[in-house]
């Protein structure tokens, strides 16, 4: 039984793990997404998540930190300048995973691995929420519109037998 025992070992020895992880992490950082297997896709999301929650505070630890997992200068500084001002309000679920289909070689199940934020297909455009309140709004002033006239006519006859 795997009680316990979270880690994909990904039929690699730890450093080649390791050394895979942080190429795949780096990746993915610079291009923003990437196409690889769905198990390494899930392993990476668990390497990864961890490491954009500390570019939250950029401090000298953090990034040295940062970079002991990844070691590319590169991807640390655009972890930290980029990547972290997109994320920052964002409570955790920083990536995303589609799966694709298999691979004609060995059918393995492909899937492409994204940051959130990045993709504009998924994230609501301001002007799209203005749409769906519009449309919202529609609804209740033709629900509203029915009974609307015959309330105003009932207060305006009350106002004029006061009145008299």
């Amino acid at each position: 039984m795997r009680h316990n025992k979270k880690i994909n070992h990904l039929g690699r020895k730890s450093g080649h793990r390791k050394a895979l992880l942080s190429n795949l992490a780096c990746s993915l950082i610079l291009h923003k997404r990437i196409t690889t297997t769905v198990a390494k896709a899930k392993a990476l999301k668990m390497y990864v998540e961890p490491l954009m929650t500390k570019s939250k505070e950029d401090s000298t630890h953090n990034r040295r930190v940062v970079f002991s997992y990844l070691k590319n200068k590169y991807a640390v500084s655009e972890l930290f300048r980029e990547v972290s001002q997109k994320v920052a309000n964002r409570p955790g679920g920083y990536t995303r995973i589609l799966k694709v289909g298999f691979r004609p070689g060995d059918a393995a199940e492909m899937c492409i691995i994204e940051l959130v934020d990045y993709n504009e297909t998924y994230t609501k455009a301001p002007s799209q929420d203005k749409k769906a309140a519009a449309k919202t709004t529609r609804r209740g002033r033709t629900k509203k519109s029915e009974t609307a006239p015959a309330a105003a006519d009932t207060v305006k006859e009350v106002k004029t037998e006061g009145e008299e």
